[in-house]
């Protein structure tokens, strides 16, 4: 099975969810020298060079201070980051925060792992040997052979996988088409700052425990989970968002917190979080409200590192961070003073 649907599964059902990695490739087919004029027509053009992107929020709480880098994904290609401020940033930190995310565990080892192989390989297909076309409703279904002859092409196995894992593989080859996401832009950068500060990053991901994980997978399978919403609102991204993640990329490109303020996104992963989280497995198991858990984890370990260091920087997607209650929001709420960059 390839990584990829390993990742898309993961995050709802077990094992690891990473909600920081896309990968993508093909440049795109405009770009626009670092020198060049101020962009305004940013559905059609996607930035190059050397950019800074966005500075950084200050978060004070009685003298201690959280510099926060907002991130958006994906993002062009054929930047190259200017972090110097960031660098600087994280050199004085005593602790670097990861962004939010959740994980559901089963701490069985590597040979546990591949045990688990033809399990988790049936959980991605469709039951009973279903295809796309038996699962969706017809109106749907119709909608998505037109993006998919169009960015997937002649891909006839991707009909036996489950929604959800098909929707991701089409989002991923679309954004693929318009030179967004394949190159490591922000996080090759940031290794190497917390590499040559000497930091690990503290990981803010919340965890819940599995400890059958066979027993699991064979419970969500036969109380399943409705791919439909997460697969519409994916699909409904392909067919919609993508002049909108141009504008964004270039925003964060260019340091414009202006445009990505105007610019927000409904959250793809938070659609199928959702989707998840509804299931009769979820709620059985106590994973209902996902999101609000993974929020107020993160904010539990963020005051605490406020008060212990007096320097400390985290990352955080900017839609959650300016959302009207996202986490500045929240952290002010809390008593934090916030200085927008």
């Amino acid at each position: 099975m390839r990584s990829k649907e390993w990742s898309r599964l993961a995050a709802c059902l077990l094992l690891v969810v990473s909600m920081s990695a896309w990968a993508r490739e093909e440049p795109p087919a405009v770009v626009v020298a670092a020198d060049a004029a101020p962009i305004r027509d940013l559905e059609t053009l996607v930035v190059h060079g050397a950019q800074p992107g966005p500075g950084l929020w200050k978060i004070s709480k009685d003298g201690h201070v959280m510099w926060v880098l907002g991130t958006v994904r994906p993002l062009p290609d054929g930047i190259e980051w200017q972090s110097g401020e960031v660098e600087a940033a994280i050199a004085r930190s005593r602790q670097v925060l990861s962004p939010p995310s959740f994980a559901l565990h089963a701490d069985v080892g590597f040979f546990g792992m591949l045990g688990l192989a033809p399990a988790m390989w049936k959980a991605t297909r469709n039951e009973g040997g279903a295809s796309l076309e038996d699962v969706l409703p017809a109106g749907l279904y119709a909608r998505w052979q037109v993006q998919k002859r169009r960015y997937l092409g002649r891909d006839g196995g991707i009909e036996r996988k489950r929604p959800m894992i098909a929707a991701e593989k089409l989002r991923a080859a679309a954004i693929k088409s318009i030179g967004l996401g394949q190159k490591p832009v922000l996080w090759s950068v940031l290794e190497r700052a917390f590499k040559a500060a000497g930091i690990e990053p503290t990981a803010t991901r919340l965890k819940f425990t599995i400890d059958d994980p066979k027993a699991a997978i064979r419970e969500f399978r036969a109380g399943g989970m409705d791919d439909t919403a997460c697969f519409e609102r994916t699909l409904a991204s392909v067919e919609h968002d993508l002049p909108r993640l141009v504008e964004r990329a270039n925003a964060w490109a260019v340091g414009d917190v202006e445009a990505l303020r105007r610019l927000p996104l409904e959250d793809v992963d938070g659609a199928c979080m959702q989707a998840f989280a509804e299931s009769g497995y979820a709620r059985d198991h106590g994973y209902g409200n996902l999101r609000e858990k993974v929020r107020q984890h993160w904010l539990e370990v963020a005051e605490q590192a406020l008060h212990d260091n007096d320097e400390t920087f985290a990352v955080l997607p900017v839609d959650d961070l300016l959302a009207e209650d996202g986490y500045l929001a929240r952290l002010q709420a809390r008593g934090c003073e916030v200085d927008a960059p």
